[in-house]
This record gives structure tokens, sequence and C-alpha cells, in this order.
């Protein structure tokens, strides 16, 4: 699912709310500066910012494995301590 524009500048202004520490009573000067970063973000891609890319499925992670690309940390097997201690 592709994230919404109005959905984007919520979590910039999350972030930079985050950023100057939780200051109270500045949401609105924080949405105004998300929104103006995403106005120029828009401005300034070559086809606008329309449709954020889709994740690779895991058939894609195993197609780019096959051609020698590193595979994403998801895809990559983790042993817990249980299963090392099992082994010993």
């Amino acid at each position: 699912m592709t994230e919404s524009r109005d959905e984007w500048i919520k979590k910039r202004a999350y972030s930079l709310w985050e950023e100057e520490g939780y200051p109270t009573g500045k949401d609105a000067a924080h949405w105004e500066q998300a929104t103006k970063e995403r106005s120029e973000m828009e401005k300034t891609a070559p086809d606008g910012l329309k449709v954020k890319p889709k994740a690779k499925s895991a058939a894609a992670s195993k197609k780019s494995t096959a051609n020698g690309a590193i595979p994403p940390a998801a895809v990559v097997k983790r042993t817990t301590k249980k299963a090392v201690s099992a082994k010993a």
C-alpha cells in the first residue's frame, strides 16, 4: 500500500517535533514545515511523488539473490540461543 501525502506530512511533522525535543504548542509550525518540504519534493521529483515504490516480494528477493545481490536482512536465517545450545 502506498503512503498518502497527508500520511507523509504527518510522519515528517512528528519527526520534526521529536528532533526539537518534544516542545509544546509547535504542532502547527511543524505541520506547516512538513507541508512545505513535501511540496518542494513534489516540485523537484521527476514524476512528482505520486506513488511510493512497493517493497520487493519474496520471489523478487530470491531472484536478486540468484543474480549475486546481497539478500535483504529479512531473508537471512537467524539462529537463536536455544537452537545453538541444542546443537552443543
